[in-house]
């Protein structure tokens, strides 16, 4: 996957950002893709929820190759390497008696190391699950990038020629307003509102002040839990007793 380092802004420049913090994309990816999952009915949300307490998820996300805007030959390159053969020719050798593939890993240490060796047939079957279909697309563009807005832009020069973009770097956001994007932010990458009313679930809350003093935020934890612990529990609804008359007549029916 080949992403920008920014973003379009709505009349058109291109917005520089700061490197971001790759330890919460592979949370968003994780949850993305299990929300996928459940949505489309191949697993059930019990499922789904278990997988995202797993320590190691299985997702990853390295961002240490950048290419600058002027290095086209380099970025070519790196979108070959992507969509590159599943198997390279140098290192498989057919046992023609054996009837069997030898693949050889160009890893010397890790889980794919060494060698491998199958049936022919059964090398055949694993590479041929890596040739797409008739029409399916294998690469998308989106965004800025899409076919649609493509064909927008150079609709709209007239000569169909796309004019260079304009790089701008991003203005200084006010620290007030700023402050108030963390609730967006956690909303976005772990789909849960830290704004929202734990006992009504619709209410948003609203923020008073933040508390950053370790004792401070003590004091308050210790009263909430002396409160919770000397808070009475609800009285049980009083007992029904029968009248005098009515006791009275059923002793003397008894006897």
């Amino acid at each position: 996957m080949l992403v920008t380092d920014g973003g379009f802004r709505s009349d058109g420049p291109f917005v520089r950002l700061p490197l971001h913090d790759v330890a919460t994309l592979p949370a968003a990816f994780r949850r993305a893709v299990l929300q996928l999952f459940v949505k489309r009915e191949l697993m059930d949300v019990e499922t789904a929820q278990s997988m995202l307490a797993w320590p190691h998820s299985g997702f990853h996300v390295h961002d240490g190759v950048c290419v600058a805007a002027h290095e086209r030959d380099f970025a070519v390159r790196l979108a070959r390497y992507c969509a590159r053969n599943p198997i390279a020719l140098g290192r498989m050798q057919y046992d023609e008696q054996q009837s069997a593939i030898t693949y050889h890993s160009d890893k010397p240490t890790g889980p794919t190391a060494g060698s491998e060796t199958t049936d022919a047939l059964e090398f055949l079957a694993r590479l041929t699950s890596h040739i797409p279909d008739k029409g399916q697309v294998l690469q998308r563009y989106y965004g800025f990038y899409s076919s649609r807005q493509r064909a927008k832009r150079r609709k709209a020069n007239g000569d169909g020629i796309e004019q260079p973009l304009e790089m701008v770097d991003p203005e200084p956001e006010a620290l007030r307003k700023a402050k108030h994007r963390w609730a967006e932010l956690l909303r976005r990458i772990f789909e849960v509102d830290p704004l929202t009313c734990p006992r009504c679930g619709e209410t948003t809350m609203r923020i008073i002040s933040f508390i950053t003093a370790p004792k401070t935020i003590d004091r308050i934890l210790e009263h909430l839990r002396r409160t919770r612990a000397t808070r009475r529990r609800p009285r049980a609804p009083p007992r029904r007793w029968k009248s005098a008359a009515k006791k009275s007549a059923a002793k003397t029916t008894s006897v």
